[in-house]
């Protein structure tokens, strides 16, 4: 990281920015070009940090997670615009975790619901969620076991 200042290392300051923020982006490889996709996330951090998604059960970004499983995400959340009476002094307050790793479908109905709930908790609901079987049979959950991450925060 060339900006030393802005770097956040330690876990309760990356915790924060993964807590207020709504959308992860993960990037996927295609023969020509990245194909970045939004997704609503869930996470657990025990020993590693592991990003919880979910989505139907077809559709290009499943076909390029079967093809190449490592990819890259990134989570921003606090934009505020900081203007200046210079063209070149502006910029932008922020706080962001980069990273990569492994993504995998998840398959066993426990662990599905496990990542389920995840998401649900980092979207504030309260308790234990009731999964139509049906609903647990066709949504694919993906796992993200992070494998490099980088936090920053300007101020």
């Amino acid at each position: 990281m060339r900006r030393h200042d802005r770097e956040v290392t330690d876990r309760d300051g990356i915790l924060s920015i993964l807590d207020a923020s709504d959308v992860c982006r993960i990037a996927l490889q295609t023969d020509n070009a990245p194909y970045v996709v939004p997704l609503n996330f869930g996470y657990e951090w025990a020993h590693k940090l592991e990003l919880f998604f979910h989505s139907a059960s077809t559709g290009r970004k499943l076909e390029l997670i079967r093809q190449n499983p490592y990819v890259g995400f990134e989570i921003d959340v606090g934009h505020d615009l900081v203007r200046s009476s210079k063209p070149c002094g502006w910029g932008m307050n922020y706080r962001s975790v980069v990273g990569a790793g492994l993504i995998r479908i998840v398959e066993k109905p426990a662990e599905k619901e496990r990542a389920l709930d995840a998401i649900m908790k980092h979207y504030g609901y309260i308790g234990k969620p009731a999964y139509e079987p049906k609903t647990l049979e066709k949504t694919v959950v993906y796992k993200l076991i992070v494998e490099e991450l980088s936090a920053k925060q300007k101020p």
